[in-house]
């Protein structure tokens, strides 16, 4: 089984539904489309599959090949959810404080 071939593929899948179901401006959509054309960019680039497994580093092709499908299931959820849009109900005070950096004079 080429599993070069099957990556480039669902790559470009993913890159087609991002661009059919998630708005340009979403922050999921910029993440997963940079690091799709990423791989997509390395694979397309190595015709050594174990060499292309290397410089992406994020597991064996196969593996590889596995999470491109799971994310062309997430990107229709994604879109199912409009997760880029404002919350319905406003958060409660404080809800995101924590994400805050503590000041360097604390």
């Amino acid at each position: 089984m080429n599993f070069s071939r099957i990556l480039l593929q669902a790559s470009q899948k993913t890159l087609d539904e991002l661009k059919a179901k998630i708005p340009e401006k979403a922050v999921y959509r910029q993440s997963v489309e940079a690091i799709t054309a990423y791989r997509l960019k390395i694979v397309e680039e190595n015709e050594d599959p174990l060499l292309a497994e290397k410089l992406i580093n994020a597991g064996q092709m196969e593996e590889l090949v596995e999470q491109a499908q799971d994310e062309i299931r997430l990107i229709s959820k994604m879109a199912e959810w409009k997760a880029w849009e404002p919350l319905e109900e406003p958060a409660p005070p404080r809800q995101w404080e924590y994400f805050k950096k503590a000041s360097l004079t604390e």
